[in-house]
């Protein structure tokens, strides 16, 4: 399979870069800029076939992908898309499920995935903002606030119901490591959703006083081993989903913080309330989160100890920022390799 440019080439061209004028710091990308085309990924030998006349999105051999798709982060996407693809050992196996903002052009997003991707398997999904837009309350990052942030929790009513089981990943991450893998892991006898977990942070700051303060809300966790867990990477089995109606548990959750402000922090506390404590959990390899950087000061990160098969820049910083403004992180140099936007410093521009 054709491998990233080396690192110290893209190191190089760090170098000769910085001698540009530096430019402002954004994570939007232009609806006008180009992205080139990646290479076409093939299957190795031993994976199992998929007929060109069967229903590829129904095959029990598909690995299927979930993201959201916007202009903001359109560029993190494509390198997320790249990076699953190329470190795949059946890439020709994988369906992208992606749901996009029915506000925006999704017609110019299925065209921008198709020109760099001529030969991938993907379906876009419109996703009304109107059915959080009343749910959610502003919280410590403006970025949070996206109604397409709380998309994750309707994936199964969006996907075919013959999808039984996705990979939902966010779009500031790359994958170094085979996602069958991770799409394998085991959800045991009734988890809905897999993570890794990290039992460590101090769980109690993802609510406020006035949750801990009230028995009847703080004994939600009662007889769980409640721990922190990033909503950015999970692997989900939808039809215990759809038959446990996690959607309304979690918009139950919503619209009593409309009422009593339970936490602070985006989309992510409703999943701890339902799940916090109820997960298979996952090796900490396959989210090596942080890396975009403190919230407040954009402070860069290093990795967790241990081994990795996925980096996520999940926080404010975004690499392609960063790396634009010619203010890296070290760790940026990683996810350069995957970035599909024609600049002035691409090899092929």
């Amino acid at each position: 399979m054709p491998k990233p440019p080396p690192l110290f080439l893209f190191l190089l061209l760090l170098i000769i870069s910085t001698t540009a004028t530096t430019t402002t710091t954004t994570t939007t990308t232009s609806t006008t800029n180009q992205f080139r085309e990646a290479p076409q990924f093939y299957n190795s030998p031993d994976c199992p076939t998929i007929q060109e006349d069967d229903d590829t999105i129904c095959s029990d051999h598909t690995v299927h992908v979930a993201m959201t798709l916007d202009a903001a982060y359109l560029r993190g996407s494509m390198a997320a898309i790249l990076s699953v693809l190329q470190h795949s050992s059946c890439p020709q196996n994988i369906d992208f499920h992606f749901v996009a903002s029915a506000s925006t052009d999704t017609n110019h997003l299925r065209r921008t995935i198709a020109k760099s991707f001529p030969y991938l398997r993907f379906y876009v999904y419109p996703f009304d903002d109107s059915a959080v837009l009343g749910l959610i309350s502003t919280s410590i990052r403006a970025a949070l606030d996206c109604p397409l942030n709380y998309a994750r929790n309707y994936l199964a009513n969006l996907l075919p119901i013959c999808v039984q089981r996705v990979v939902y990943l966010d779009s500031d991450l790359i994958l170094v490591d085979d996602i069958a893998k991770l799409n394998a892991i085991s959800l045991g006898e009734n988890s809905v959703l897999a993570a890794p977990e990290y039992c460590n942070a101090n769980f109690t700051t993802y609510f406020t006083p006035t949750f801990w303060s009230n028995p009847a809300l703080s004994l939600t966790f009662e007889g769980r081993k409640a721990c922190y867990f990033n909503t950015g990477v999970m692997v989900i089995d939808l039809n215990r989903w759809r038959i446990g109606d996690y959607t309304t548990k979690i918009v139950e959750w919503m619209e009593l913080q409309k009422r009593m402000r339970i936490y602070e922090l985006g989309s992510l506390p409703p999943f701890l309330l339902v799940f916090a404590g109820n997960i298979a959990s996952v090796d900490h390899r396959w989210n090596q989160h942080g890396l975009g950087g403190d919230n407040f000061r954009g402070l860069c990160r290093d990795l967790h100890p241990g081994p990795v098969s996925l980096l996520h820049w999940s926080g404010k910083g975004k690499p392609w920022a960063r790396l634009d403004a010619n203010r890296p992180c070290p760790l940026d140099a990683l996810w350069a390799p995957y970035d599909l936007l024609v600049t002035p410093f691409s090899l092929d521009s």
